[in-house]
C-alpha cells in the first residue's frame, strides 16, 4: 500500500515547472509566512527549487483581534467573520508581495494554510473537526490566480487528526538519509515526522492505524506538545506584556529548572497518549500554565527555564530510542538554550536545523504547504496512509479559481506520486 501511494512501480513522468507561493500563520498566530519555489517533477523526484520567503507581521489591531478571540475566550460569530475577512485580507497582501517580490511577478498557484483558530480533539484523543479562517477569495481577487485551501479538513473527515500535515513533505524530503531521521517543526507546537525505521516495535507510536498499514512501511507525524506556545504565553505574563517572546532565551538562560513544577507539567496526560495525536493552543495556554504553577510564585527567568526543559523533554521523549538525527525548523531554532537543551536530552543524536538540508527553517512549513497544494493540484493525496490515523490518504482541500476560471488539470497531468523531494539551488 505504502508503495503504491508513493508511485513505486508507476510509469517515470515528468511535469512542467508550476511556481507556487505557500502561505501560512501558525499557532503562535503572530504573522503571515509567505514561501515560493518552483516544482517539477521529474521520473520519481520532485524537484523544488527555493525562490525566497517572507514573514509579514499581522496588522496590531487585527493580532489583537485575534487573540482575544481565540480558546479559552469566549467569542461571537460577528467576531468570526470579521477575522476571517481581517486575515484573508492581510493573507491576500502578502501574497501579492510575494509574487512581486519572489517570483518576478509570474506565479501559478497559491496555497494557503490560514490561520487556526480551533482545533476540536476529543478527551479520547481523536479529532472532530478543525477550523482555519482567512478566506481565500481575498487572496484569488488579489492575484489573480488560483488558491488551494483548506488542506486540514478533508483529513479530518476521512478519520484524521488533520495534523500535522508535514508528514508527506518529511517523508519524501528525508528519503535516503542514513540512520532514522526525524524531522521536528518548533512552532508555537512542536510535532515530530518519524521515519519509517525510526519506529521501535515497542513504542507507543508504532501501533499502526490499520492493519493494512505495515509497521516500517509509512512514517508517522504527531504533536509531542508545546514548543513555544506556553513559553511566548509565559513571557508575556511575566513582562506584563512589554515582550511578546523570550528573545534568543535571554530570560530563561539567567534561569534555573525548578524540578516540582516541571514534573507537575510532565503529568498531562497528553504526553502518554499513543501517536497519532495532535493538540493546540486548547490545551496548552496561560490559563492552563497558571493552574499548575502553584502558591508559590517563581522567579522569571526559572519559570522560563523550566519550560524549555519541559519542551526539551517532552520532544526527546518521543523520539530518543529511535532517532539518529533530528532535523529541526520553526521559530524555537532561534532559541539557542532551547536547542541547547534538546541536545543535552538527545547525546549522541545529530540535531541540527534544516537550513544545513538546504530549506530555510523559517519557510519549511509555507513551503511543506506548498508541496501539498502541489498535489492536490495534480489530483493526488496529500497524506500517507498512516501518519495522521485516517481511513485513507485523500487529496487535500478546496480550490478557489484564478482570474482565469482555472481548475486544477487532475491527476492525467502527473500521472504518478513523487518518491522523493530533492531541494535545487536558484539558477
Amino acid at each position: 500500500m505504502g508503495d503504491q501511494i508513493l508511485g513505486k512501480g508507476l510509469p517515470p513522468v515528468e511535469t512542467p515547472p508550476l511556481r507556487v507561493v505557500g502561505m501560512m500563520s501558525g499557532t503562535s498566530h503572530d504573522a503571515v509566512d509567505a514561501a515560493a519555489c518552483e516544482l517539477r517533477l521529474a521520473d520519481d523526484t520532485l524537484m523544488l527549487t527555493p525562490l525566497g520567503h517572507l514573514s509579514v507581521p499581522y496588522p496590531a489591531a487585527l493580532r489583537a483581534d485575534l487573540v482575544a478571540a481565540l480558546p479559552p475566550s469566549p467569542t461571537t460569530m460577528e467576531a468570526v467573520c470579521r477575522l476571517d475577512t481581517g486575515i484573508g485580507q492581510a493573507f491576500a497582501e502578502v501574497a501579492a508581495r510575494a509574487v512581486a517580490e519572489l517570483c518576478d511577478g509570474r506565479a501559478d498557484l497559491v496555497v494557503s494554510h490560514g490561520q487556526t483558530v480551533f482545533h476540536w480533539a476529543s478527551d479520547g484523543g481523536g479529532v472532530r473537526g478543525t477550523l482555519q479562517i482567512g478566506e481565500p477569495a481575498w487572496i484569488a481577487e488579489s492575484t489573480g490566480l488560483p488558491v488551494v485551501s483548506g488542506l486540514r479538513t478533508r483529513d479530518v473527515a476521512a478519520g484524521g487528526q488533520g495534523a500535522p500535515l508535514v508528514g508527506l513533505f518529511d517523508a519524501l524530503w528525508l528519503a535516503g538519509r542514513p540512520g532514522t531521521p526525524v524531522a521536528l517543526n518548533l512552532g508555537g507546537i512542536a510535532n515530530v515526522t518519524v521515519l519509517p525505521s525510526a519506529v521501535a516495535p515497542d513504542s507507543p507510536a508504532s501501533k499502526p492505524a490499520s492493519p493494512a498499514v505495515e509497521l516500517f512501511e509509512t512514517p508517522l507525524a504527531f504533536d509531542t506538545g508545546p514548543a513555544c506556545a506556553l513559553l511566548d504565553a509565559a513571557t508575556r505574563h511575566v513582562t506584563g506584556g512589554r515582550l511578546a517572546f523570550d528573545a534568543d532565551g535571554a530570560l530563561a538562560a539567567r534561569g534555573r529548572v525548578l524540578p516540582d513544577l516541571l514534573e507537575r507539567l510532565l503529568d498531562d496526560p497528553y504526553y502518554a497518549r499513543p501517536a497519532p495525536k495532535s493538540t493546540g493552543k486548547e490545551l496548552f495556554h496561560l490559563g492552563y500554565l497558571l493552574d499548575r504553577l502553584g502558591p508559590t510564585l517563581s522567579a522569571p527567568e526559572d519559570l522560563l527555564a523550566t519550560l524549555v526543559a519541559l519542551t526539551a523533554r517532552t520532544v526527546a521523549d518521543a523520539v530518543r530510542r529511535t532517532a539518529t538525527e533530528v532535523v529541526a525548523s520553526g521559530g524555537g531554532t532561534r532559541n539557542p538554550v532551547l536547542m541547547a537543551a534538546l541536545r543535552d536530552e538527545l547525546p549522541g543524536v545529530a540535531v541540527r536545523t534544516s537550513d544545513e538540508l538546504g530549506v530555510p527553517s523559517q519557510a519549511k512549513e509555507a513551503l511543506a504547504f506548498a508541496v501539498l497544494g502541489w498535489h492536490t493540484w495534480h489530483g493526488l493525496p496529500g497524506v500517507l496512509p498512516g501518519p495522521t490515523g485516517a481511513r485513507r490518504p485523500s487529496v487535500l482541500g478546496s480550490v478557489t479559481p484564478g482570474a482565469d476560471g482555472r481548475f486544477p488539470p487532475g491527476r492525467a497531468a502527473a500521472g504518478a506520486l513523487p518518491t522523493r523531494l530533492e531541494i535545487a539551488h536558484p539558477a
